[in-house]
Parts: C-alpha cells; sequence; structure tokens
C-alpha cells in the first residue's frame, strides 16, 4: 500500500480529534485522521448523545406514568403508558447514525482524509494502520493524540455478563428490572435516574460519605431529593464486594461494616473512566506523563516536538466540549496562528434531575482566593420555573468582594443545562457582577435567575 505523508495527523476520532481535523482542513493544512471504530468516538456512539437520547425518552415515559389515573395539576389525564424499548433504541441508534454521518460528512468537506483502522506509532513522525485492504504506513510532521477515555473496571466486578459499564448499558436490549448501580457519580446517576424512571428498581452504592462528591451539597440536595422520589435506594459509604456464588446479586459492605445482599439483574459499573493510552504504541514514543494521563503544556504539546495531545487522554475534566477547544487550538497552532489554552470558563453538566451546572470556581474556591460575595436566586421565585412544574433549584454567582469580578456560577434546576453557554460567556468576558446586572433578560425565562443572583450579590434583588 502506498505511503501516505501529511502536514498533520489526528489519532481518534471523537469529539476532539475530528473537530482538529475539520479545522486544520479548513485552514488548508494537509490532514489525515485515523479511526479505530466510528467517527464521532465514545462522546457520539456510547456516551453523550445516546445517553442523553435514553434520558429524554425516560423523562416523556415517567410523565406519561405519572399522569395515568391521577389528578394532574395541569388538568391532564391519560391511560395506562406503554413502552416499546427495542422502539426507542431504534430511535436512540438513529440519531447516533445520522450524526455518524454527519461527522464523516464534514470531514470530506474539510479535505481530511479518512482511515479506518488501529493506528501504531513506529516513532514519532510515522504511524502505521492495520486497514480491512492490509498496512498503511503515515508519516506526519505534527501528531494529534486524541485516543480518549474508557470505563474503569474494578476488580472485584470484571465487566462480562451481568456486570456492564455505561457502553452496555445504552445497548440493552430490555429493561432490567433491578439494577444496582456502583458508584455515585455524574454517570451513574444519569443512568440510573433514567432507568429509574423506565421502570428499574434501582439502587446506588456509593463509597464515599455523599453522592456527587465533585459538586457542593447544597447543589446536590435537589437531585438527592429526587432520587427519592423515583423510589431510588441510595447507600453511600458502602462498598461494592463483588456477586453473590450464584450470580444473582451484588454484595456490599454498608456504612456501618454490615454485608448486605442487594438482588441484580444488571450491575452497572460506574466509578470513573481511564485515559486510553495502550494499545497505540505508546512505548515506541518517549513522552512525559502526569501520572496515567499524557503531560501536555498550555498549547497541548507534549514532551516530544510535533506531538500534540488534547481531551481524555490529558486529564480531568473529560468533558467533550474540552476536547473539542483544545483540538480547534491545536490545529490552529499548527497552522501558524498564535493560540494558548485557559480552562477557567468549561461548564460542566450533570444531566441528573434535575441537571446541575458549574463554570468556574466554587464559593469554596473562591474563598481560598480573598474575600468574596455571593448571590443565590431561587427558581420557586421565577415565574417560568414555576410554568414548568421545575421550581425546585437555584442560580448561584460568585464574585470578588473588592472590585465584583465573576469568579464562577453554578445552577441546580430543570433544565439548567441550557443556560452553560451564558455561565461560560460571562466568564470568557470577564464580567462583572454589574455587567450581568445590567443586561435585559428576556420574561419569562428561566434565565432571569442568573440576573436576579448577580442583583442580590449587590444587594439589590428584586424578586427575593
Amino acid at each position: 500500500m502506498k505511503e501516505i505523508s501529511c502536514k498533520l495527523l489526528v489519532i481518534g476520532a471523537g469529539p476532539g480529534g475530528y473537530v482538529c481535523a475539520i479545522r486544520a482542513g479548513q485552514l488548508g493544512l494537509d490532514t489525515v485522521i485515523v479511526e479505530a471504530v466510528k467517527p464521532g468516538g465514545t462522546c457520539l456512539n456510547v456516551g453523550c448523545i445516546p445517553s442523553k437520547a435514553l434520558i429524554h425518552a425516560a423523562e416523556e415515559f415517567e410523565k406519561a406514568v405519572h399522569r395515568a389515573g391521577k389528578d394532574d395539576p395541569l388538568g391532564i389525564s391519560a391511560g395506562q403508558p406503554k413502552l416499546d424499548f427495542a422502539t426507542t433504541v431504534g430511535w436512540k441508534d438513529n440519531i447516533v447514525s445520522r450524526l455518524n454521518g454527519g461527522v464523516a460528512a464534514l470531514l470530506k468537506k474539510a479535505r481530511v482524509k479518512y482511515v479506518q483502522g488501529r493506528a501504531q506509532f513506529r516513532d514519532g513522525k510515522t504511524i502505521e494502520v492495520e486497514t480491512e485492504t492490509g498496512l498503511q504506513v503515515i508519516r506526519a510532521e505534527n501528531v494529534v493524540i486524541a485516543t480518549g477515555s474508557a470505563p474503569v473496571e474494578l476488580p472485584s466486578l470484571p465487566f462480562g455478563g451481568k456486570v456492564i459499564s455505561s457502553t452496555e448499558a445504552l445497548s440493552l436490549k430490555e429493561i432490567p428490572q433491578k439494577l444496582s448501580v456502583v458508584g455515585g457519580g455524574y454517570i451513574g446517576l444519569e443512568l440510573g435516574t433514567a432507568f429509574a424512571k423506565l421502570g428499574s428498581k434501582v439502587t446506588i452504592v456509593e463509597a464515599l460519605p455523599r453522592l456527587l462528591a465533585q459538586y457542593d451539597a447544597e447543589l446536590v440536595r435537589p437531585v438527592s431529593k429526587r432520587l427519592a422520589a423515583l423510589g431510588v435506594e441510595v447507600l453511600v459509604g458502602a462498598k461494592a464486594r463483588g456477586l453473590s456464588s450464584k450470580g444473582d446479586a451484588l454484595l456490599v459492605e454498608t456504612a456501618d461494616g454490615k454485608d448486605r445482599k442487594i438482588a441484580a439483574d444488571k450491575v452497572l459499573v460506574t466509578v470513573g473512566r481511564r485515559p486510553v493510552t495502550d494499545g497505540w504504541g505508546l512505548e515506541e514514543i518517549d513522552l512525559d506523563m502526569n501520572g496515567r494521563f499524557i503531560r501536555i503544556d498550555d498549547r497541548c504539546r507534549t514532551s516530544m516536538r510535533g506531538i500534540y495531545a488534547i481531551g481524555d487522554v490529558t486529564g480531568e475534566p473529560m468533558l467533550a466540549h474540552r476536547a473539542m477547544a483544545q483540538g480547534e487550538m491545536v490545529a490552529e497552532i499548527v497552522a501558524g496562528h498564535r493560540r494558548n489554552w485557559d480552562k477557567r470558563a468549561i461548564p460542566a453538566i450533570c444531566f441528573t434531575d434535575p441537571e446541575l451546572v458549574t463554570a468556574g470556581l466554587s464559593p469554596e474556591e473562591a474563598k481560598a482566593q480573598g474575600e468574596i460575595k455571593i448571590g443565590q436566586f431561587p427558581f420557586s421565585a421565577n415565574g417560568r420555573a414555576m410554568t414548568r412544574q421545575g421550581e425546585d433549584g437555584f442560580v448561584r454567582v460568585v464574585a470578588r468582594a473588592d472590585n465584583h469580578l465573576v469568579l464562577g456560577i453554578q445552577a441546580v434546576g430543570q433544565g439548567v443545562s441550557e443556560l452553560s453557554a451564558a455561565f461560560g460567556l460571562a466568564l470568557e468576558m470577564g464580567a462583572r457582577l454589574e455587567d450581568i446586572a445590567g443586561t435585559i433578560h428576556a420574561h419569562p425565562t428561566q434565565g432571569e435567575a442568573v440576573q436576579e443572583a448577580a442583583l442580590k450579590a449587590l444587594g439589590l434583588a428584586l424578586h427575593a
């Protein structure tokens, strides 16, 4: 097979990789991208997109179940709903397929050469790919490693059979009657909540003292309240020990040191994700590492000249939009533009019920830098939230006390993921409390809570 030479080679066509390749192609760089599975990576194929499709279907089904034979405050009544899960899965798969095709079309439009197969480094400038038609050798002036991450496996609960990762959870053919979720982080709670709404009896087992430990307790409280309302059992300070001898139950050591068996048709393990640093010849090159991750600087350069790394393989936060931003930046750097990486304004979203959004510094992190002002506005005082029956939650703005520079914004509530762009923009533009408070927000919208939180921090709240 004829050898390929290019200006830029991207390994991995996930969100970071394909965005990097598209931007590079747009900038006129001779670009090749290599992907072992399908374009779109984990996020599009077995992560962000299919999980949100499942979450939406679960929300719609739960609403219908709630209204069946009950007095609804909206005056809506309906018969007993039925779920054809095969149709649900087909709808989800169709969305993924359409987006796969969309990514492939965008790469083609940007004149990026797509190579299907697993890449392997020969040296820092040469990669070989096992394709369906034979071995393809690619030589590149610059290489971007965008190999992503994979679910972490527990020694006591190896994947297989009844023990599944998020990947298998999104490909189930039927709803498990009893589902145990090991890990109370965002992946476990998103999927656990969805399956509870679809009819599973869900138990969440978390080793730490509380759920969603990366968020402060005040933000998590409405989520815990909703889990209880859905009938989800939560065990915190508990350790999963493995499956029972018959394989029909999860063995757990509870917080008080007692042993317990939890009957389970499936055990979903969501204890984190690990960078994919094996299987593509890392041992053939000499990169500095930061623990399990590839070490990078503020331009995503590794310790080897001409080799960049982006996305999950470089560490936290493992977010698709972080990878995308890094990929776009690296393409522009290779094209000769002056760019560097600033992660202060990356929003993080947990698609639980209600949703969580954070951007910038938490109150605790901000306090460590000096005196601060905090403004918090409840959705129970927001007209739009009330009309959507989503008044459980709030928006909180954190700013410096001296010059009112906004350092962080957090929210919990129904649909608050759509406020994340406003949060990120405020931080990116260096907004002060007065900037947000003085911006006219449309009424009636949940976005008004952002303005009201800023006004409250200034001691000028109108509706609270």
